[in-house]
């Protein structure tokens, strides 16, 4: 069975898109593959950040994987920063991979052209989520486009290894993630939801009140016309509505093309399957929230679980590379 591997870094507010690209698949087939999702919290640390923010973010994303329905007992959960090894094991692939490998990275490039002070952890970022994936012998990870190059750095740096010291990582593949909704922000159809960059107006969290996903959804930009056509290109506020409904219900957006005459209409639909869907999400997580203790044993146990495997990984690393004996 392969090894599938996930991370969420805790920045920003997950938000509907999240939940039908990432948390839905995960929660859908963990019992029938071998998974590991991980909050990524040290690679919140590649820009400017408020530590606590981090730290409420990381417990707060933990909380709602939970509440979504991630099974810690069917899958392997924890805190990046609660196993050691991953930091360990991100300098030894240091060793193996080049300068110029990492400073062509698109998002390095996209990211360093943002910022005044370009931290050195922004540069190496991609290495120690090649570090993340090696660590556990992955197989495939679901990634969209904007992420696949990290993947394939991982690949390249686990072939260069294997090579020169001998077998020791799995090299993993990317994966399309399973087809769902395309969501865009509501406010601006024509960039997609995001957790960082959204605006409040333009994000359907998955920790707003029922009510409040309602107004945003009431409140979304249509387009000129009136008639509900699904067209990205001529009418891409009503086409991201159609999407999110269809997403919502496992149903193609098409299908509900022809079943609204007016946007008002199109709009109560989707208000009542995006608060059928999120609002048990939302009830759940208050419930957790308000036992964080529990949350925080069952990421101990996670981090007990992935150090047991990550130890004999790293220990196999230095043993090939020449730091133990062989």
């Amino acid at each position: 069975m392969p090894r599938r591997l996930t991370g969420f870094t805790p920045s920003g507010n997950l938000h509907l898109g999240n939940y039908l690209g990432a948390i839905r698949p995960i929660v859908a087939e963990q019992h029938t593959s071998d998974t590991v999702v991980f909050i990524s919290d040290l690679h919140a640390l590649t820009l400017h950040h408020d530590p606590a923010e981090v730290r409420e973010r990381t417990l707060e994303f933990a909380t709602l994987l939970l509440a979504a329905g991630i099974d810690p007992n069917e899958c392997l959960f924890m805190v990046q920063s609660h196993v050691p090894e991953h930091t360990e094991l991100h300098y030894l692939l240091e060793c193996v991979t080049g300068y110029g490998e990492v400073q062509r990275m698109i998002q390095f490039k996209e990211k360093a052209r943002r910022q005044q002070q370009v931290r050195t952890s922004l540069l190496t970022y991609p290495i120690l989520m090649a570090a993340d994936i090696l660590l556990y012998d992955t197989d495939e990870v679901p990634v969209g486009e904007d992420q696949r190059q990290h993947v394939e750095l991982a690949r390249d740096v686990a072939v260069r290894f294997n090579t020169r010291y001998g077998h020791t990582f799995t090299v993993p593949h990317a994966v399309n993630p399973p087809v769902a909704a395309r969501v865009m922000d509501l406010t601006s159809p024509a960039e997609k939801m995001s957790k960082s960059t959204s605006s409040a107006a333009g994000a359907l969290r998955l920790l707003d009140e029922p009510n409040l996903l309602r107004r945003k959804i009431m409140r979304a930009v249509t387009d000129a016309g009136t008639t509900v056509i699904y067209d990205s290109n001529q009418a891409p506020g009503v086409a991201n509505l159609l999407d999110i409904l269809g997403g919502c219900t496992g149903t193609q957006p098409q299908h509900f093309a022809t079943q609204f005459d007016r946007y008002g209409e199109l709009k109560q639909a989707v208000a009542n399957a995006v608060v059928d869907s999120l609002a048990p999400i939302r009830e759940r997580y208050l419930q957790l929230a308000a036992e964080p203790s529990h949350v925080r044993a069952v990421l101990r146990a996670g981090a007990k679980r992935a150090r047991d495997l990550a130890c004999d990984k790293v220990r196999q690393a230095k043993a090939a590379i020449g730091l133990l004996p062989s």
